[in-house]
């Protein structure tokens, strides 16, 4: 049986992609660059809020300064619209509980700026107490360096072999592979199975309650 979960937050634990494309268009918007459909954003995000700013620039745009301001226009507005449409998976709520109720430790390794994964996991599932939830911190590397899960670690020290890493996507795999925990992919996230089949992952799921079993504690 694990001892600890470590989830992902977008596209693991919460379809965040509606807020987070809506305050990028606004942010590209004061600028007074173009902006993306929605559904474009799924390959934009996952590796912080710099990078997709980075991505979302028109080419020749793409500068320090201009990162800048898209995180200046970006971050009020995100803080105030980052659950409008912001939904959990379905069965992750229930699947949390489950895994709290069988004394499994829960935490939260996300490349989000930590003000707003913690405010998102607040917000969401206040009857979780997770043993930890870290975001983006200034002067941190983010996924797939390991710092985040070996940080986790440290607040909830429990030997690799009983992690497990759940993620959605290329950067969550190797962020586990890298840390040498057990690696788990989800299916419902914002990346193709293609994507998480590269990494060879130790398990790929469909279903939030086949997290639960490999965590050793199977729903009914």
């Amino acid at each position: 049986m694990k001892k600890l979960v470590i989830f992902d937050l977008d596209g693991t634990l919460l379809n965040t992609i509606a807020d987070l494309a809506q305050s990028t268009n606004h942010a590209l918007e004061e600028l007074g660059y173009p902006t993306h459909d929605e559904d474009s954003y799924r390959q934009r995000v996952g590796n912080g809020i710099n990078k997709l700013f980075e991505r979302a620039l028109p080419e020749g745009e793409k500068t320090e300064e201009n990162v800048l301001r898209m995180r200046q226009a970006f971050i009020p507005y995100y803080n105030i619209h980052n659950a409008d449409r912001s939904l959990p998976y379905p069965g992750i709520p229930a699947l949390l509980a489950h895994l709290q109720q069988h004394n499994v430790r829960l935490a939260v390794a996300s490349n989000k700026y930590q003000a707003a994964t913690s405010k998102l996991i607040a917000h969401y599932f206040p009857a979780i107490n997770f043993a930890a939830v870290l975001g983006q911190r200034e002067g941190i590397p983010v996924k797939p360096d390991p710092t985040i899960v070996h940080d986790i670690l440290r607040v909830c020290p429990v030997p690799p072999a009983d992690v497990l890493y759940v993620g959605d996507s290329a950067v969550d795999m190797q962020a586990a592979i890298n840390a040498r925990v057990t690696s788990c992919g989800v299916t419902w996230g914002f990346r193709p199975r293609a994507e998480l089949e590269a990494l060879c992952p130790d398990h790929i799921v469909d279903r939030a309650e086949d997290i639960a079993r490999l965590a050793g504690c199977p729903m009914e």
